[in-house]
């Protein structure tokens, strides 16, 4: 029954399935109230409390607009809402997800032609962004878009392309040049991708040195009809190519067939081509990464990689020569290149995957600044594929003919198939969150599964607890006390959870473990995305980790101490007989100011380790010692710190910090 009431008699719902919305798009309904009043009447039920009112099952969002409208006195002293009143029950809930869920966005090609009307009959653009609660920008660009070359407009009319792709046209208002582009562009990969198409409607000319014109050849430039301009009073390299749609296109072409070989020899679902030298986050939508790391270098890898270090160290040496003319310097430079390239092709290993999952997987082909393609090391799966990526948990019978029956093959269009994704991930996500038991399970989980077993199959969620890259490549310390007790953690975690052939399965044996076992895997997941830093100034400072090193009570003496390898065969002669002054004295640091840094060192190595004989004090003090840079340092000093109470002082302070760091310890040792 359709009936007004007044605005003050209604309610918000706790019925109503709505638990998020967007500012902006509430300001925008309100302005669009403002001007043309309610257009769709509330659904509301009859509630007993507070008396004579009535509950808003699906309009919550017209609702607050007519209620702040009422208080801004823009809708009279009595204002009246024109309602469908239902019985109550749960077809009140169901009205309001039904509202919800049945509902299509207007195509932007629509908008575009609306908005156009509206200035044919006289209207302005500020006026029409304030009664539809829009930004003046936002108008603009629609309109913008409205005078795309009709080619193109059809288009996006027609959801050949994308919104974005459209903006890439728009870029410039010259219509033949975006008719010229978007025949130019219908040939080859780039045809969909916004970034070439605004090149190529804003870059004028290229360089000979531009990579695309490395990468195409000027034979083959000019053979597709393009125009070059030649400086005759400077090098070759200067000269201009003028046609930038014909060198985009070529480029695409060329690199989409490099692409296609190399998936097929690489054995790869997909490779996909990209001008760019790196590959920007609208590259990657649709994909997950797989976390895959690089196989270790081999010793042979090890001693090619170092062996050609040292030839760059004695090439650069020569850099030193102020009689090195310039040819000379080139040759010297474009040696290095050489040799730096070998070294990239050394260490620059693909991620080792199994056999039967890389054929699931994709890669990038990224366009160096040279103009070579190059395959990048990273490795993806398509998350939305439903035709190749079945899930391994599916029932029996749910093969990809059954996967197949979904989306477009059922009437539905991507837009909606999105939509109702994301308001089933709510629907999720409320039950996740009222559990916290599950939650935490949940998050352990993901931060580990991905790292015990390759899998295509999707997780479902952005959570990852990835390691983080380390600043030296290949530096291992297999004898350090840290190492050693890490690998030994490592070993006692409780992996009978990981046999589970499906992502389900693993979950459900992973919740069966002990409370102490999950314990140890959140321990050990979180540990790994630890960053190296230093009590340095400059990038490796961190002063969160020195926050959780005095909170954990760490002795960094008890885990590391100085040797001739890691530490003082690498640094000056005068910090080393500094480290020895601060544990002896000036003279205890004398007896060794004579002798060789090797010689040095190798003492240095005994005294820090306690093997030597010397004073007990002096011994202390050298077990006790580490670099500056490798303690957690003390938090900075209060402003009024000087007139801070006795009982507050350091000793104070790092008692309480220190609290349970005796504990600690010993559940440390005891893992290790």
């Amino acid at each position: 029954m359709i009936r007004t009431i007044p605005l003050a008699k209604l309610v918000p719902s706790p019925r109503n399935v709505r638990r998020s919305t967007d500012t902006q798009a509430d300001l925008q309904l309100k302005a669009d109230i403002e001007a043309r009043g309610l257009l769709q009447n509330l659904v509301v039920t009859i509630i007993t409390k507070p008396r004579g009112s009535f509950a808003v099952e699906a309009g919550g969002r017209r609702l607050r607009a007519l209620q702040s409208l009422a208080a801004e006195g823009k809708l009279g002293k009595t204002p009246e809402v024109c309602c469908l009143v239902l019985q109550s029950g749960s077809g009140a809930q169901e009205a309001s997800l039904a509202e919800n869920f049945q509902r299509l966005s207007m195509n932007p090609a629509d908008e575009c032609v609306a908005f156009q009307q509206l200035i044919e009959q006289g209207a302005e653009v500020e006026g029409i962004a304030r009664r539809f609660g829009l930004t003046v920008r936002f108008v603009e660009g629609r309109l913008r878009l409205a005078s795309l070359a009709p080619v193109v407009f059809e288009a996006l009319g027609a959801g050949e392309i994308s919104l974005d792709v459209a903006k890439a046209y728009a870029a410039t208002p010259d219509q033949e040049r975006q008719a010229y582009v978007f025949e130019q562009m219908s040939h080859g990969y780039g045809a969909a991708h916004p970034d070439s198409i605004r090149r190529m409607m804003t870059q004028a000319t290229a360089s000979a040195g531009d990579r695309r014109a490395r990468l195409v050849g000027e034979e083959a430039y000019v053979a597709a009809g393009g125009r070059i301009e030649r400086d005759l009073f400077a090098e070759e390299s200067a000269a201009r190519w003028l046609d930038i749609a014909i060198l985009e296109r070529l480029a695409c072409e060329k690199m989409e067939a490099i692409a296609a070989q190399t998936a097929a020899e690489a054995g790869l679902a997909f490779v996909r081509p990209t001008l760019d030298h790196w590959i920007g986050g609208a590259q990657t939508a649709g994909l997950r990464r797989v976390p895959a790391q690089p196989a270790p270098l081999t010793d042979e890898e090890s001693a090619a990689v170092d062996a050609l270090e040292a030839e760059i160290e004695d090439i650069a040496l020569g850099f030193e020569d102020e009689e090195m003319n310039e040819a000379a310097r080139e040759a010297a430079e474009a040696q290095i290149r050489g040799l730096s390239d070998r070294i990239d092709a050394i260490v620059n290993k693909p991620p080792a995957v199994p056999e039967e999952m890389k054929a699931r997987c994709g890669a990038f082909l990224v366009l160096d600044e040279q103009g070579r393609p190059r395959l990048d090391t990273g490795l993806y799966v398509e998350t939305d594929d439903d035709d190749g990526m079945v899930d391994q948990d599916a029932e029996p019978g749910d093969g990809p003919d059954a996967v197949a029956k979904s989306g477009r093959a059922a009437g539905l269009s991507q837009r909606l198939v999105d939509e109702l994704a994301m308001q089933r991930r709510d629907i999720l996500a409320v039950h996740v969150a009222a559990d916290p038991a599950m939650a935490l399970d949940l998050a352990i989980f993901l931060m580990i599964d991905r790292d015990i077993r390759h899998s295509c199959e999707k997780s479902g969620s952005s959570l990852s607890a990835m390691p983080p890259s380390n600043p030296v490549f290949d530096f291992k310390t297999p004898e350090a006390a840290a190492t050693i007790a890490h690998a030994e953690a490592n070993e006692a975690l409780d992996r009978s959870w990981t046999e589970g052939a499906t992502r389900a399965a693993r979950f459900d044996a992973f919740r069966l473990l002990s409370e102490e076992a999950r314990a140890a895997w959140l321990g050990h997941a979180v540990a790994r995305t630890l960053e190296a830093s230093l009590n340095l100034a400059g990038q490796r400072t961190c002063q969160f980790h020195d926050h959780l090193g005095r909170l954990l009570g760490i002795d960094v003496a008890r885990w590391w101490r100085p040797t001739g390898a890691n530490f003082f065969d690498r640094v000056p002669k005068s910090l080393t007989l500094a480290a020895l002054t601060a544990v002896g004295g000036p003279t205890f640091a004398g007896r060794y100011a004579s002798a060789k840094k090797a010689e040095l060192a190798q003492a240095c190595e005994r005294i820090f380790s306690g093997d030597f004989i010397g004073e007990i004090e002096v011994k202390e003090a050298a077990l006790a010692w580490v670099p500056e840079a490798m303690r957690f340092a003390p938090p900075p000093a209060a402003p009024n710190e000087a007139d801070a109470p006795a009982d507050q002082g350091p000793e104070a302070e790092a008692a309480s910090e220190g609290d349970g760091a005796g504990l600690v310890e010993a559940r440390v040792e005891e893992a290790a």
